[in-house]
């Protein structure tokens, strides 16, 4: 088990200036900034990640995360699901979930 790493609950905001930006291009790269400290934190990287979970109020505006998702994970490509639900605060645009398999 010691080589899984779950990174959940990641939204847009900057925790060190705890602001938030209410465009969701800039809340996704936020995200994935989060996440990647997430995985640096338990030695590991973006290019561990296996799955990917996005996490969206209103679906159609994933379409405008594409960019930056593609930024990210086009040479990754992990298995990826979009869902629409509510968030915990209404200035969140988007929250993403990533599971990292550490390479040996």
């Amino acid at each position: 088990m010691d080589d899984w790493v779950f990174v959940s609950g990641t939204t847009g905001f900057d925790y060190s200036k705890m602001t938030i930006s209410p465009d969701i291009a800039e809340q996704a790269e936020q995200c994935l900034k989060n996440i990647e400290a997430a995985l640096k934190q338990a030695d590991s990287s973006l290019a561990d990640v296996v799955r990917v979970v996005y996490v969206l109020p209103d679906a159609s505006q994933f379409e405008k995360c594409w960019p930056v998702l593609r930024r990210y994970f086009g040479e990754v490509r992990p298995a990826a699901m979009m869902i629409s639900a509510g968030l915990a605060d209404s200035r969140m645009k988007i929250e993403i979930e990533a599971t990292a398999l550490k390479r040996r």
